[in-house]
């Protein structure tokens, strides 16, 4: 059996707007539409709640790597990882997923690009303000991928998938 794709789908909590939400929900769609699993941070709100609602309402299984324990976790995440570890647990996030795709950017989502960037996995920036792409880009070069929709995302992932499996 085939080992199953991971896409890690990271943004901000407390602080999404609602586009964020809303591109991370038809992300998380799509991705459950290719066959992917998809990886958040499993709380039950912000980008990580809608990705993991987009996946679970269209058949994809999802995961929830949760930083302390399972209150305030999503309920669309079909496996709870209980890390007790806080923000650390962003480490797990990475190293698990095959491809990074954040949407939006707070403090825990540049942690994560950033760690990502450094274990030289490859990061979609999905409709990222200038400032963020510049200065991921920057510190990121080859890693770092911009893309403005949804459709150009999983062409993107499907491109570095094929390089790296």
């Amino acid at each position: 059996m085939a080992s199953q794709i991971i896409i890690g789908v990271l943004g901000p909590g407390e602080t999404a707007t609602p586009d964020q939400n809303d591109l991370a929900y038809e992300l998380g769609k799509a991705a459950a539409q290719q066959g992917w699993t998809v990886l958040t941070g499993g709380r039950a709100f912000g980008v990580m709640d809608a990705a993991l609602k987009g996946a679970k309402q269209h058949g994809g299984l999802t995961i929830g790597v949760l930083p302390h324990d399972a209150r305030g976790s999503s309920s669309y995440a079909d496996i709870k990882i209980i890390t007790g570890m806080g923000g650390i647990r962003n480490q797990i996030n990475i190293l698990t997923s095959h491809v990074i795709v954040a949407i939006g950017m707070s403090s825990g989502t540049s942690s994560e690009v950033s760690l990502a960037i450094k274990a030289d996995k490859k990061v979609i920036l999905l409709q990222q303000d200038e400032l963020t792409r510049n200065f991921f880009s920057k510190i990121g070069a080859h890693r770092v991928i911009e893309t403005n929709d949804i459709n150009e995302t999983v062409e993107c992932i499907k491109k570095i998938l094929a390089v790296n499996r």
